[in-house]
């Protein structure tokens, strides 16, 4: 895991693997730890990914570190989730969906 964990970082990675079509077909904000946000619209194709804090339809609530941890396979979401970890507001279905983006 880098030592230096950025805003910018993790949304460069995410935009990444979302790609044009993640096929996740949803809205869904992640809200950092440090009150910043990702916010990927995949309804609309190409997918878009900004750092706005748009509504969506699920929003997870979680850690810059954590979120690292997910995208490295450090961490598993249903473990994180029921460890207080990761908190789900919203569509439970868009988050169980959260494989297809991380």
């Amino acid at each position: 895991m880098s030592s230096e964990i950025t805003l910018a970082s993790i949304t460069e990675r995410i935009k990444a693997k979302v790609g044009e079509n993640c096929g996740l077909n949803a809205t869904l904000k992640f809200i950092l730890d440090d009150g910043d946000f990702i916010h990927i619209d995949a309804v609309k194709i190409p997918n878009d990914v900004t750092n706005s804090d748009l509504p969506s339809e699920c929003s997870i609530k979680i850690s810059k570190k954590n979120v690292i941890k997910l995208m490295d396979g450090e961490m598993n979401a249903y473990t994180a989730f029921m460890m207080g970890k990761v908190k789900v507001e919203g569509n439970m279905a868009v988050a169980m969906n959260l494989n297809k983006i991380l």
